[in-house]
């Protein structure tokens, strides 16, 4: 008998109080007849975000929603690892908790799916000017160095085969902002299939953007070693 497919989607947070309880419904709201379970990994958030997780999981349930929390914050990289560790899907969604990647866009995704801002019918809205340059220029300097085969490298909105997922991720040395990055271009160096859907990236409504200057620096830090190593 052919296995039900099972989609774990882990979403880490920092200081997401006032987001995620609207990621969780718009999740279950375009996810009606999926078997999915949200795994929250909250990195001690001192706003009260894992208390607002667990009233959704009186609203959800407890199996449907995993607060997995850790004590403080030890990376985005990490914060995967540590989800993948509970999860019992056989795919893996990856995504923000900040409501720029949209839960609309998940009926699409299937094999290893990366969402991306660069393509037609993909694009960004809300940003600065000097945030669209930063963001194009870090992933037009990736792909003239890299080469990696797909135009966004710096998006985290994904979705994988768990067991692709396991095997890329044990190849990762990464820890921050560059690991979406080294991610993809493990798995392009391995062989594996990845497909492309065009999302509209829109800026958070709440909160502000953890992206800083040096961010950029492990970006480019991150970019050499890629250069070097793969």
């Amino acid at each position: 008998m052919e296995q039900k497919n099972k989609y774990s989607i882990i979403v880490p947070t920092y200081n997401e109080r006032l987001n995620i309880a609207l990621i969780v419904y718009l999740i279950f709201k375009h996810l009606r007849d999926v078997d999915f379970e949200i795994i929250v990994v909250d990195d001690g958030s001192p706003d009260g975000t894992q208390e607002v997780v667990k009233q959704l999981q009186k609203l959800y349930g407890e199996d449907r929603i995993l607060l997995r929390p850790r004590p403080k914050k030890l990376g985005l990289g990490t914060a995967y690892i540590h989800g993948l560790k509970h999860a019992s899907g056989n795919f893996v969604v990856i995504m923000d908790a900040d409501l720029s990647h949209h839960p609309k866009y998940l009926p699409c995704f299937i094999n290893i799916v990366t969402g991306t801002r660069y393509v037609k019918g993909g694009g960004v809205h809300g940003w600065s000017l000097m945030r669209k340059l930063t963001s194009r220029g870090a992933n037009v300097l990736a792909q003239t160095l890299l080469w990696p085969g797909v135009s966004d490298l710096t998006g985290s909105f994904r979705l994988y085969k768990k067991s692709v997922l396991e095997d890329v991720i044990s190849s990762c040395v990464s820890k921050g902002y560059v690991f979406q990055m080294e991610m993809i271009v493990r798995a392009s160096r391995k062989g594996y299939h990845i497909e492309e859907v065009p999302i509209t990236f829109v800026d958070r409504v709440f909160g502000s953007s953890k992206l800083g200057g040096s961010e950029i620096i492990e970006y480019l830090k991150g970019l050499s070693y890629l250069l070097v190593t793969t």
